[in-house]
């Protein structure tokens, strides 16, 4: 292909239908528009939720992202509550959740540290509820709970332009198998993860990154089943030294590929290798990383079958639909997160709920309503991992459940404000909080929490690593 150089071509002025009005459009459904769509819609709202795949979940299902980060504190105690957790007890009941016991939650016991290490629920030695879901079932439970609360969900559709009327967002102009469209409304929730609309609309945005992190790396996940992964556990934990050996030997040749347990014995969840240099808004990187990852599929498999305990027998079970991305825009907002604030203090007399720690060093933060606020931009906010952070405090923040809590917020909010006819930024945070305690969310740290040491004024660096697995985090 030989590129344009600077070449344009006309289109013909034309009309676009509008398909339909509502009170909340939430754009992207994946952790924070399925639980923004759900909020908007238990507070009375008229809420049509607008989703590009044929799926609900976003990277949690369809990127196979379906490890789900601390939803607990250092101490065990639940932080991450409301719709996500909502969610994580119907994937439960479905036995399709793999995850410590409520009593072990915040254990230093070593045992119950190394155990659960290897799958993924235990961070600097403190078992954490960190659980993980078959994906499939988490998809059953997104569709049942936006039908359940009255959503009207559009799958299969791409918006690809913002409406505005002045200074103020309206709606979006979306693609779809039956032509361009329109959808407006009196709110719009910017849950793209890659801040879309908002960037569409003209709104301000940052789009620097952590270059010390996997803060902005992409890769796209995949399976193995025919996997025994209770072998391949035993082998990890109590041969180290071999395993450890071993995953040199497959990076010396170039496989980088670290498995997970899911909920099942059969199977095996790759993340990696994440891959540098690529953004995630230019086509031609996220072409070559879907190629890429998936010769790393292929690659990997022929190593760990010749290889590795546990998976002599393994197959590809499939790849993600989604590409992983980490990180592309994020808004500025009326408030910004930052990660001095967090190590410092991490309150918010606007919270809408919480995030744990960074590490133990860290306080549990109060993710204040006013990051998901635009400084100029009205009728709309962002919810997800395109809220307003710097890039450290971000890395922890694009996290799913922090989703789940952004969107249910900015959901809650948007129902006010059509109900009211305030603007966004006008909400007021004691009535937006208690409706959020009224749909389980838990807004306010635990009085209970140890208060981290002083601050020396360091900005947080390096990656976490679970204890007893030499891994890093999946996320």
């Amino acid at each position: 292909m030989r590129e344009g150089q600077g070449e344009t071509i006309g289109e013909p002025a034309r009309e676009v239908p509008v398909y339909g009005h509502c009170d909340v459009l939430v754009v992207g459904g994946g952790p924070a528009g399925t639980a923004a769509a759900v909020a908007a819609a238990r507070e009375g709202a008229d809420v049509v939720l607008l989703e590009r795949y044929g799926h609900l979940g976003g990277l949690s299902t369809g990127g196979l992202v379906f490890w789900i980060d601390r939803m607990a504190d250092w101490e065990g105690n639940l932080v991450v509550a409301g719709l996500g957790q909502e969610l994580m007890d119907r994937c439960a009941k479905e036995d399709a959740l793999l995850g410590p016991p409520r009593e072990l939650w915040g254990s230093r016991d070593p045992t119950a540290a190394a155990y659960w290490g290897q799958r993924t629920s235990a961070l600097r030695g403190v078992v954490q509820w960190s659980p993980t879901v078959d994906p499939e079932v988490l998809k059953l439970a997104s569709n049942d709970v936006v039908r359940e609360a009255g959503v009207q969900t559009l799958l299969h559709c791409w918006a690809v332009a913002a409406v505005k009327e002045g200074g103020r967002v309206t709606g979006v102009v979306f693609e779809s198998k039956e032509g361009r469209k329109a959808l407006l409304a009196k709110v719009v929730i910017d849950c793209t993860g890659d801040g879309d609309i908002f960037a569409l609309a003209g709104a301000e945005y940052e789009d620097d990154f952590d270059p010390e992190s996997a803060h902005a790396r992409l890769n796209t996940s995949f399976r193995f089943g025919n996997v025994d992964m209770r072998r391949y556990l035993d082998f990890r934990m109590l041969r180290r030294e071999e395993h450890g050996a071993l995953m040199r030997k497959a990076a010396e040749i170039g496989v980088n590929l670290h498995a997970h347990a899911t909920p099942y014995d059969s199977v095996a969840l790759f993340l990696t290798p994440k891959m540098s240099g690529y953004s995630a808004l230019k086509i031609a990187d996220l072409t070559a990383v879907e190629f890429k990852s998936r010769d790393a599929m292929r690659e990997g498999l022929a190593f760990y079958r010749a290889f590795v305990p546990g998976f002599e027998r393994a197959w590809i079970l499939d790849s993600a639909q989604q590409i992983g991305t980490r990180h592309a825009r994020r808004l500025a907002g009326a408030t910004k997160v930052t990660i001095d604030h967090w190590r410092r203090d991490g309150h918010y007399a606007d919270s809408v709920g919480l995030c744990p720690g960074l590490t133990p060093e860290f306080p549990t933060l109060e993710i204040p309503y006013s990051c998901l606020v635009p400084k100029q931009a009205e009728g709309l906010l962002a919810a997800g991992r395109n809220l307003s952070a710097d890039p450290q405090s971000h890395s922890p923040l694009r996290e799913i459940p922090e989703c789940w809590v952004m969107g249910q917020g900015a959901g809650i909010a948007a129902a006010v404000a059509v109900r009211d006819g305030l603007r966004l930024r006008d909400v007021p945070a004691a009535e937006l909080q208690a409706k959020l305690e009224r749909q389980g969310v838990i807004v306010w740290r635990p009085k209970t929490e140890t208060p981290p040491p002083p601050s020396d004024g360091e900005s947080y660096r390096g990656s976490i690593h679970y204890a007893g697995s030499g891994m890093q985090s999946p996320g």
